[in-house]
């Protein structure tokens, strides 16, 4: 097979080599796709406001090569990773393409294939090298990076620039009303404009890893963290309890829906679209949404803002990267291989990126700013550049196979403590324990 510029892509070898062209440069738009007439990739994808836009791409994959597309779910992740989990357990792997991301891909094991030994190095090269390295488990490059992920806010300007907000803020606390640069001070602007039930200060993911995640960003901001060296839980730390403290607060003064503890992405970004929400602590990929007057009631009125420090005078940004991985099980890997190339070449990324989310090929990610710039799209602009700054201070979860069990007993924990059932120190000992269970269980703990 042959592509634009005359690039002949690497063989590729499972059990048989394959021969699979993929574009050698990040502009080429014409290229061999190679052809799997009346195939039908099985795919399991992440569904979500945030996710879908880039799969009206698929039919034309379809089209290039012959085949057909089946999606055989489309969840969020956290329930597309329990199922998962369920096809690994009854040894059900009957389909080739997996939405993944660097927190969930440790646990999967040989799930997945090595996409080094496959995809050729000038291919690999166009991706940020340090996402690209963030993919690997084991030193396998087992998932092909889509997005990146860090959390800014976002807030409603006309309530900043409200003269009788800006009055009674300054007598309450004695300080100009301006997007909070401290956890201290978010919690305070979150009590301070909640009006019940029409607007609430913000919302949080409750529930999953959305919740451990964003607990672990504000144990991180004050000078905490989830492990020691040993593998050691530590977040039961003075840290970890003042970081759990700020959610109980703003959940019993009312200043965020009942409901929070249930919410996942998807509802906080519709609750922040519909205007029922003053400030929204967010991922990149809801800035074009929000800023579009089809489907957000504050599109044109959106302030941005790099996220809070906490007690430390840290950031503690919480990122990672969706991405797609083949299965090891999969009955035609190069169509597979194929499809999630397509899926990250420069056009899918440059859909995304012109959405919000950060681009995972350099080459988008510089593009798409310099397109903003020339359309006069300051807003979107603007958005880049502060998630560019976020993204420079911010962290992993810690990149263990264990990690999203150790979430799944640490996030019920927090929800006890939120609505009541617990303190705060009670609820992150019991959850401590069973994390260092959980470690020693796995031999990991030294």
């Amino acid at each position: 097979m042959t592509i634009a510029r005359g690039f002949k892509a690497a063989l590729f070898s499972c059990a048989a080599l394959c021969a699979l062209a993929i574009p050698a440069h990040a502009e080429d738009t014409q290229y061999d796709w190679g052809k799997f007439p009346g195939y039908t990739l099985k795919v399991k994808l992440i569904g979500g406001t945030q996710y879908e836009k880039l799969y009206t791409r698929i039919p034309e994959w379809e089209k290039a090569t012959g085949a057909k597309v089946e999606i055989v779910s489309s969840k969020n992740h956290f329930e597309l990773d329990r199922e998962i989990k369920q096809d690994i357990a009854s040894g059900a792997i009957t389909w080739c393409v997996g939405s993944n991301h660097t927190s969930f891909a440790p646990q999967y094991g040989d799930l997945y294939i090595d996409l080094s030994k496959v995809i050729p190095a000038t291919t690999l090269a166009e991706f940020v090298p340090g996402t690209l390295k963030s993919a690997e488990v084991d030193g396998r490059l087992v998932q092909l990076p889509r997005v990146t992920d860090v959390s800014n806010l976002y807030y409603q300007k006309e309530l900043y620039e409200n003269a009788d907000n800006q009055k009674k803020y300054k007598e309450k606390f004695g300080v100009d009303l301006a997007p909070p640069k401290t956890f201290d001070e978010f919690k305070q602007q979150i009590i301070f404009f909640a009006a019940p039930p029409n607007l609430y200060g913000t919302a949080f993911a409750g529930k999953d890893e959305g919740m451990t995640g964003r607990f672990m960003e504000i144990v991180r901001a004050n000078g905490g963290d989830m492990f020691d060296e040993k593998w050691n839980p530590i977040f039961n730390s003075q840290a970890g309890i003042d970081a759990l403290q700020w959610f109980v607060d703003i959940y019993n003064a009312k200043a965020v829906p009942a409901g929070t503890v249930n919410y996942t992405w998807d509802d906080i970004g519709q609750a922040f679209a519909a205007g029922t929400l003053a400030v929204d602590l967010d991922w990149p990929g809801w800035a074009a949404f929000f800023n579009d007057p089809k489907s957000s009631k504050v599109a044109g009125k959106i302030g941005l803002a790099v996220a809070p420090v906490g007690t430390a005078g840290k950031r503690g940004g919480w990122s990672g990267s969706h991405s797609f991985s083949v299965t090891e099980a999969c009955d035609n890997k190069e169509a597979a291989v194929s499809f999630i190339t397509f899926l990250t070449d420069y056009e899918s990324e440059m859909m995304e990126a012109r959405a919000g989310n950060l681009p995972t090929r350099t080459k988008a990610f510089a593009d798409v700013v310099e397109e903003f710039k020339k359309n006069n799209n300051t807003y979107m602009a603007d958005m880049f550049s502060t998630w560019e700054q976020s993204l420079a201070e911010a962290r992993t979860p810690p990149l263990v196979p264990q990690w999203i069990e150790v979430s799944n007993v640490i996030w019920p924990e927090l929800q006890a403590a939120i609505v009541g059932q617990k303190t705060p120190k009670e609820a992150l000992d019991t959850a401590a324990g069973k994390a260092k269970q959980i470690m020693e269980d796995a031999g990991v703990l030294k």
